[in-house]
């Protein structure tokens, strides 16, 4: 497996991973998957200050990580959102672990501090969703810094949402300027 930049080539790929959890969980409290140009959009949105990678495979791409603002206010700049989907039959063999390791080295070379996931958290678990994505999430050092209580509706139930944080900078009182992505310094080992 190896983790690179995704291309504007890779939508269409990319897209058929993300639909299949709009589709068939709860995970994205998407109804409907974006179009191809929605998505292609929003990948090009993201990649003008930010990363969005992707784990490839001799079976082609197995899943896809990337950053955005936090909040769109000057004094969250040292802070992201971190996104990570992976292939269905891709899950359980280190591609989420591989493409979060490689996003957060990105990120850090931006200058970039705290990283936050937002999480569809079932209260209690079902068809549609687990608590895997908290738990990885754990896993990668994230710890629950909030919680909101049967905020969202899909497939006739209710779903908690939980977010998430981790450091992975300090928090000196003049910091450095976060700079736009550039692709140096993300991919390391893999």
């Amino acid at each position: 497996m190896t983790v690179r930049d995704a291309r504007p080539s890779d939508a269409g790929a990319l897209l058929g991973i993300y639909a299949w959890y709009v589709r068939h969980t709860a995970v994205s409290f998407e109804y409907e998957p974006p179009t191809p140009e929605e998505f292609r959009r929003r990948m090009i949105r993201t990649t003008a200050k930010y990363p969005w990678l992707v784990a490839e495979g001799a079976g082609g791409l197995l899943g896809y990580a990337y950053a955005g603002p936090f909040k769109g206010r000057a004094a969250y700049d040292w802070s992201c959102e971190t996104t990570v989907y992976v292939a269905r039959e891709a899950r359980g063999r280190g591609v989420g672990r591989a493409l979060y390791g490689a996003l957060e080295r990105a990120l850090q070379s931006m200058g970039v501090r705290n990283l936050y996931a937002c999480i569809a958290y079932p209260d209690p678990e079902d068809e549609y969703l687990s608590l895997a994505s908290p738990r990885f999430h754990a896993r990668m050092g994230y710890a629950e810094a909030g919680r909101f209580h049967r905020c969202a509706s899909k497939f006739g139930r209710w779903y908690d949402m939980v977010w998430m944080e981790k450091f992975i900078g300090g928090h000196e009182a003049e910091p450095m300027h976060v700079k736009a992505y550039d692709g140096a310094g993300a991919f390391g080992s893999n």
